[in-house]
């Protein structure tokens, strides 16, 4: 504990005196070069929290969904329309037609269930349109 006493009363603050710190923005173009390696400790104390907060500012960034809604479903066309006949319905388990809206369907326009997963990743509340027949 003595040492930590003595590191914090007497070599600290002996350290900080004896610190090159200009009295002016300007004056850091002054600085010699050994004076610049004097400042190193004291600058790499100041710039590691910078850097790991911008770093978790980027990597909170990367986990933001896309805008697009549509990733990967017929990218080449301009729009995509898709139709479905009555008799279409009928066929689906003779009662429903269940179809994709969150576009992640690898049967799209059907459903597979897709959004699930993409409502776990997202934190959207995505689901299908059931039709009844």
């Amino acid at each position: 504990m003595e040492a930590l006493s003595h590191l914090i009363k007497e070599t600290l603050p002996n350290y900080l005196r004896s610190l090159p710190v200009p009295s002016s923005f300007t004056g850091i173009f002054k600085l010699s070069p050994s004076e610049w390696i004097q400042m190193t400790p004291i600058i790499t104390l100041l710039a590691l929290p910078t850097y790991y907060l911008a770093r978790a500012y980027r990597s909170n960034e990367e986990l933001r969904p896309s805008t697009k809604v549509n990733l990967n479903v017929n990218k080449q066309s301009s729009k995509i329309v898709d139709t479905a006949d009555i008799e279409d319905i009928q066929k689906c388990d003779g009662k429903k037609a269940v179809y994709c809206r969150c576009w992640r369907s690898k049967k799209f326009p059907m459903c597979d269930g897709s959004h699930n997963q993409h409502n776990e990743v997202t934190g959207d509340n995505v689901g299908p349109l059931i039709v009844k027949a």
